[in-house]
């Protein structure tokens, strides 16, 4: 296993790291919006935290000489189900066909009361 570290997403906050190499695969932790400077919560509202974690996670997959275009399963944890619509405009300019698979949940709190946090599992082909 390898880890994958890069100062262009944000930092872990606990005891874990921003990504795991094994074998072809590449499993990065769960991004929420934070901005990789500050570490502060970036934006109020779901589109502008969503593009803050998406763009964490391509700076994660950058560090590991990947894309988007490698990404094979997302799971998307949403504080409010009432935001998938608009979550998923912002999603889907990131993403091309075929899309990843993707699991979407509400759940009840995310860390620093954020809206959404996106995990991501990618391919080295």
């Amino acid at each position: 296993m390898n880890p994958i570290v890069t100062k262009n997403a944000p930092a872990a906050i606990g005891p874990y790291s921003q990504g795991m190499r094994v074998g072809n695969l590449l499993f990065l932790s769960g991004q929420i919006p934070l901005d990789p400077k500050t570490m502060t919560v970036s934006g109020a509202t779901i589109e502008e935290q969503t593009e803050t974690v998406l763009l964490n996670i391509s700076a994660l997959l950058a560090a590991a000489g990947l894309s988007l275009k490698n990404v094979a399963k997302t799971t998307v944890f949403l504080k409010n189900m009432g935001d998938f619509v608009r979550f998923n405009e912002i999603y889907a300019k990131h993403f091309l066909q075929p899309y990843p698979a993707r699991t979407t949940v509400e759940v009840s709190e995310l860390p620093k009361q954020v809206l959404i946090e996106i995990e991501t599992i990618a391919v080295f082909s």
